[in-house]
């Protein structure tokens, strides 16, 4: 019981893949033919989950990465429609309908057809340029983003050293600059201020000395007019003098205050100015990671290091493409195989009977029009006759009405005419 549900599975497993390759399992008469069919069909079933995940991929790369949830939907369609444009190649056989009662085996397929293989090339090239490419850039992410990163990063360094930026940057230096002027300005007076008070301590040290006689006067005291007085007044003007610095340096402190707040309002608009544009930057840089920046960084990482990385991912490719046309690449080679003659015979052997059905359907209305116009041409003869000999009747009956007519009026023969 067992054996025989396992083995029913197993056909029901075989005629499953043969008609997903679109061929008639009755024709299949050997071996070789089922697994060459049933390999197309397994190609096939893997040509739709590579042909969703590479839809899947292209909508991601064109959404810029942003993972739509819708992404999963178109893959299906698609994959839908190549397979069956695959099945169509893989199904159809090319029968020769000329000299159906040759029993030569030469009649019984055409030659193959470019138009329909070259179709499916150009499919192929196609889908590798929009499915493959998408796979390749989700298979090396990792490697991508890292040779974006740098990319971007001197991209922003760039805009840093030159365009809107810089020219801001330059004018906030030369407002900065001029505040440092100011600054220094007033900087200055207060240093010349503090020498001053610097010098004045000096001198009333000085001063001080000589008053307790360990001066330049070797006297003790401090006279009018004297050696201790005069250093007395000079610190005291000293200090006068700093007192004046410190106050210029105050008024000038002040009259600067209308410029500083206009410099400062202009660098805080310059520093708003700087953060947008850098912000708008970002945006623009960051915004160029898309299908064809990770294209050309792919390139690029590819002919950098070919070896290492241009080779597995040329394999890859290659190996993608070669899935998408190995269907219709198995069908291309095994043309005229046992299952396209048994498919070629019989379709032949219908085509044959049908034209001698219809040979003889086209002899038996030819043979039914040419008895239909016999019959309708005595009919045609039938009737004048029946008409003449009526017409002589009537004439007949006409000169006998006559005669009785003379009879009856017994007129002469000449008045009654």
């Amino acid at each position: 019981m067992w054996v025989m549900f396992g083995y029913r599975q197993a056909m029901a497993e075989r005629t499953f893949l043969l008609r997903v390759a679109n061929v008639n399992p009755a024709s299949i008469r050997n071996h070789t033919d089922r697994a060459l069919y049933s390999s197309v069909a397994v190609f096939i079933l893997l040509y739709f989950v590579y042909a969703t995940a590479g839809a899947a991929s292209f909508i991601d790369s064109s959404s810029n990465y942003a993972h739509p949830w819708w992404q999963w939907l178109v893959g299906p369609p698609v994959a839908a429609a190549v397979i069956a444009y695959d099945r169509a190649v893989v199904g159809r056989v090319a029968i020769n309908y000329e000299q159906l009662d040759s029993a030569d085996p030469h009649h019984l397929l055409k030659r193959r057809t470019v138009g329909l293989y070259a179709g499916r090339m150009v499919l192929a090239v196609l889908f590798a340029v929009v499915i493959t490419e998408p796979l390749m850039l989700a298979r090396y992410k990792g490697e991508i983003d890292g040779y974006l990163a740098v990319t971007h990063s001197a991209q922003l360094g760039r805009s840093e050293s030159s365009g809107a930026i810089a020219a801001y940057t330059r004018q906030l230096d030369e407002l900065r600059q001029q505040d440092a002027a100011d600054d220094q300005a007033v900087a200055d007076l207060h240093q010349d201020a503090t020498a001053k008070r610097q010098d004045a301590t000096t001198t009333y040290d000085q001063a001080l000395a000589d008053a307790r006689a360990q001066g330049v006067s070797q006297r003790a005291g401090c006279p009018r007019n004297g050696f201790c007085d005069t250093l007395v007044q000079q610190s005291r003007s000293l200090t006068s003098q700093a007192a004046a610095l410190d106050t210029q340096a105050n008024q000038l402190q002040d009259s600067q205050q209308p410029a500083r707040q206009q410099r400062a309002a202009q660098k805080n608009a310059l520093q708003t100015q700087i953060r947008q544009q850098r912000d708008a930057n970002e945006k623009t840089v960051t915004a160029d990671a898309g299908f064809g920046a990770r294209t050309q960084a792919m390139w690029h990482l590819a002919t950098r290091d070919f070896w290492g990385f241009g080779l597995f991912y040329l394999g890859v490719a290659v190996l993608l493409v070669a899935l998408d046309c190995a269907a219709v690449w198995l069908k291309l080679v095994s043309h005229g195989n046992a299952y396209e003659r048994a498919e070629a015979r019989n379709a032949r052997w219908r085509e044959l009977e049908a034209t001698l059905r219809h040979e003889q359907r086209l002899r038996v209305a030819k043979d039914h029009a040419e008895r239909s116009a016999t019959a309708a041409a005595r009919i045609r003869s039938d009737a004048v006759a029946t008409a003449a000999h009526a017409q002589q009747l009537i004439d007949a009956a006409v000169e006998q009405a006559r005669v009785q007519l003379e009879r009856e009026l017994e007129l002469p023969p000449t008045l009654a005419r």
